[in-house]
């Protein structure tokens, strides 16, 4: 194989394992970020319980307010009662007494559901603090594992990437930018070899990047001469498996 070609293998050898540690890194990061999120989540959750809890209680304390009210006016409605100088009178007292009676009926049923959804509200508000407090110790968990991986990534990372600048050394700059910017958008992925189909002519060319048909001048080409030549539909730069090339060239 041509030296250009060569190189720029062996660059893409390089760039596929730094693809796979940046993935790795990636994901390592990523998976201490999610856990974050989802307690983040799970204190907003507990938070509104809490709220929810707390304004339940402050409609049970205003209804026990309004049935104390009502029931200290029973009351002097009662020694009212006992007072009233005509039927007429006493019959408008006793229909106000039997009006709060109602009244607190209805707002002691109130008040009791209130109390049945706060102890509700209650069980949900312990049952998020004790996820919460679970999901912690998971974060510390996977904060500690992921340090390490990420530490010894980020050391496996620096490494190839040395190796990388060492290989870079010896390709071309022009070819060096084109592969570069093909890489860069195909994940590492900046060269495809020629697939040749067919045991006797004419061969079919496949690009094995796309598995698009090619030029078959792709192919001859490579045969002779030492440049790059660029798939017509992914772009990324076409190389012949050494053994094809040498058995064309025989």
């Amino acid at each position: 194989m041509a030296k250009m070609l060569e190189a720029l293998l062996h660059l893409q050898s390089i760039e596929r394992q730094l693809a796979t540690v940046r993935s790795r890194l990636s994901s390592r990061k990523n998976a201490v970020t999610a856990q974050k999120n989802r307690l983040e989540q799970l204190a907003a959750n507990h938070a509104a319980l809490n709220e929810k809890l707390m304004n339940r209680r402050k409609d049970g304390d205003r209804f026990s307010l309004d049935l104390k009210v009502k029931e200290e006016q029973v009351v002097k409605l009662r020694t009212s009662l006992n007072s009233a100088k005509t039927n007429k009178e006493y019959a408008a007292i006793l229909t106000q007494i039997n009006t709060y009676k109602a009244d607190n009926a209805k707002t002691e049923e109130e008040a009791l559901r209130v109390m049945g959804d706060c102890d509700t509200l209650k069980a949900e508000v312990e049952k998020a603090a004790a996820l919460t407090e679970v999901e912690k110790g998971r974060l510390a968990e996977i904060e500690q594992a992921s340090a390490a991986e990420v530490t010894k990534l980020e050391a496996l990372m620096a490494d190839l990437q040395a190796k990388r600048d060492e290989a870079a050394k010896v390709v071309p700059r022009t070819a060096l930018s084109i592969f570069d910017r093909i890489a860069e958008s195909n994940d590492g992925e900046g060269m495809a070899v020629i697939e040749i189909h067919g045991r006797k002519p004419p061969h079919e060319y496949i690009c094995g990047g796309c598995y698009m048909s090619l030029n078959a001048e792709h192919a001859n080409v490579l045969q002779t001469r030492d440049e790059l030549r660029t798939c017509d539909n992914c772009g990324k730069i076409l190389y012949l498996q050494p053994q094809v090339e040498g058995s064309r060239t025989q």
